[in-house]
């Protein structure tokens, strides 16, 4: 276990290192700053409190772009290992593939997280500072737990299916595209597919959670579209190891 934690954390300091680690969250803060500027100058007298700005900037547009931002800057973290040629000097070491995969995609999810922690409090604090700190109205702390969750799920699928492509194609460009693709078009899918049954099968119809909140009589509410999204996730992480191990590294 000391060896895996020792190196989820070299991955960390690999990623920190790299100058696109703080761009992600710079632009982040741009991004919320702009929302703020935009809300303050269009809301007029009817200014939302922190909470509900934070909730409504999450569910509208900001949540997106975390998840954008997170494919572009995760994209590379096995395919530049292939197209550097740095992978080899990882192989040889006393550790089986399994496990440098492992702490690979554990250093991404933190990766993630920290994103998304860092998205909410940054919306929370802007929402604070442009409308007051006074926690009134209908959202609660509670829905913006929720709506913090929702997008960690969110994102986790998306990056994860990016964290795939990356090992497939080994190639940095054609992992993000394929990642950001998948994020832009999955409005239009769901459109064009939601009339066919088979349509509650496919990935993108069920990774935003907070539409089945409260929507129990709705293929079990929240039970149906978890089970999917979790295997999708384990299907792609299975490709992910499995052609990992059997790739002959030259």
């Amino acid at each position: 276990m000391l060896n895996f934690n020792g190196l989820v954390l070299n991955e960390w300091l690999k990623m920190s290192k790299k100058r696109s680690f703080f761009i992600a969250y710079a632009v982040m803060l741009l991004t919320i700053v702009g929302f703020t500027y935009l809300v303050w100058k269009m809301s007029g007298d009817q200014y939302p409190t922190m909470l509900e700005f934070a909730g409504s900037i999450m569910a509208n547009g900001v949540g997106q772009i975390v998840t954008i931002v997170a494919i572009i800057f995760t994209a590379g973290i096995v395919a530049k290992e292939h197209q550097l040629g740095t992978v080899k000097f990882l192989l040889i070491r006393a550790h089986g593939r399994s496990k440098i995969l492992a702490s690979k995609y554990t250093a991404v999810i933190l990766f993630v997280c920290s994103l998304i922690i860092f998205t909410i409090a940054t919306a929370l604090a802007a929402g604070g500072i442009a409308f007051g700190f006074e926690v009134t109205g209908e959202v609660s702390w509670l829905d913006v737990a929720k709506s913090m969750l929702f997008q960690t799920v969110y994102t986790t699928i998306y990056v994860t299916l990016t964290f795939m492509f990356g090992i497939l194609t080994r190639s940095s460009g054609a992992t993000i595209g394929i990642g950001m693709t998948a994020v832009l078009l999955e409005g239009l899918m769901k459109m064009l597919l939601s009339s066919y049954d088979f349509s509650k099968y496919l990935l993108f119809m069920n990774t935003d959670l907070s539409l089945f909140t409260g929507n129990e009589s709705s293929s079990g509410g929240m039970l149906f579209p978890s089970v999917v999204c979790a295997a999708y996730v384990c299907l792609f992480l299975v490709i992910s190891f499995v052609t990992f191990k059997k790739r002959d590294i030259a």
